[in-house]
């Protein structure tokens, strides 16, 4: 199981808890526990707190994700488009000194 089913599976169990929570405070208002503007606000309160919670968590796991590649010290998409730059220039000046034509990129 990778990093990334860990966190589906984390968030997918978070959206079936908060349906679970509205179903409760649902049965409480019809059992007269609760109001339907205290049940509503109850909803509402508790949706926040899990959004900021899954934001909090997404924003960690990013973190966590981008310093473990940094450790790795894996070229990033950006470093590779600079090197194929470099290599292409290179490669153009190369061949203007030897005096031949540039090839085409699908020649090459």
């Amino acid at each position: 199981m990778t990093i990334f089913d860990v966190v589906r599976n984390a968030i997918m169990a978070g959206f079936g808890v908060q349906e679970k929570v509205k179903e409760f405070i649902d049965e409480l208002v019809k059992k007269g526990e609760l109001s339907e503007s205290q049940g509503a606000k109850l909803i509402k309160e508790w949706t926040e707190k899990a959004d900021k919670s899954t934001s909090e968590l997404s924003k960690s796991m990013s973190e966590l994700v981008s310093k473990t590649l940094e450790k790795m010290n894996i070229p990033t998409k950006d470093d590779m488009e600079k090197l194929n730059k470099k290599i292409q220039s290179l490669s153009s000046r190369v061949k203007k000194l030897e005096g031949t034509p540039e090839e085409t990129e699908s020649e090459e």
